[in-house]
């Protein structure tokens, strides 16, 4: 037989470290020898753990509450196993329990966890980054935003739900990118600014309402349409330049 552990009277102290993402996990194990627990198999001198402390050290994540470095003494089985296993680092401390790192969550860490949450909908794809969904934005999807933005001074803003640019009096539409002109701009007329419009050719004013003859109207004729003459009842003519012949 072989003999028991009686010889080693004090206790021992291990430690081993697994690195993490954000510093590492110190794990301190306290062993006593089997005289102490009384514990023997197969003739063999077993050592009991008495108790495993682990300690989270290093930089905290930016953002976190949590204090640096945080002693959180729990039952642990080195000889656990997790099925599925513990994704994302994190540590399998009793047949399928996972001890996460921070910024995982989960029965497997498999879920990402964002601080602060993400908002309006957004998705946390791994600590502190939120895939956003449409109309929002930011790091933690907290701003609205406006797919191809607002023109010509136009705000974004949330409304229902949804994005929204709100114009200036003077603008339009789904950007702020049509102006508006109150005149109307008339004949073919395209508002180009505010109150401004760009007219055809043939045309000009400021609502495109007047006609333009590049010839004068004689006579007292009037120019209607684009080079053409409205005549008096005595005149006639492309311009109005013949008198009519009384019977």
């Amino acid at each position: 037989a072989v003999a028991p552990c009686s010889a080693v009277s004090v206790r021992q102290e291990t430690q081993q470290q697994f690195p993490i993402q954000d510093g590492f996990l110190q794990l301190s194990v306290l062993l006593l020898p089997c005289e102490s627990v009384d514990m023997k198999m197969a003739g063999l001198c077993c050592w009991y753990t008495q108790l495993l402390l682990l300690t989270l050290t290093g930089i905290t994540l930016g953002g976190s509450d949590g204090p640096r470095g945080v002693a959180l003494p729990f039952v642990f089985d080195p000889k656990a196993t997790c099925e599925p296993p513990c994704r994302h680092a994190g540590i399998c401390i009793r047949n399928n329990t996972c001890f996460c790192t921070r910024g995982y969550e989960g029965e497997t860490c498999q879920f990402a966890n964002c601080y602060p949450k993400c908002k309006n909908g957004g998705e946390c794809l791994r600590p502190g980054k939120c895939r956003c969904p449409s109309g929002f934005g930011g790091k933690f999807c907290h701003r609205v935003v406006c797919d191809g933005g607002c023109w010509n001074g136009g705000e974004c803003i949330a409304v229902n739900g949804e994005a929204k640019c709100i114009c200036p009096s003077s603008w339009t539409g789904s950007r702020c990118q049509d102006a508006i002109c109150p005149q109307g701009c008339r004949n073919g007329g395209a508002c180009v600014a505010p109150g401004i419009c760009s007219c055809p050719d043939g045309w000009i004013g400021g609502a495109c309402h007047t006609a333009l003859c590049k010839k004068p109207c004689l006579n007292g004729g009037k120019c209607v349409s684009p080079d053409t003459c409205r005549c008096r009842a005595m005149f006639s003519g492309p311009q109005c330049e013949e008198r009519k012949k009384s019977f």
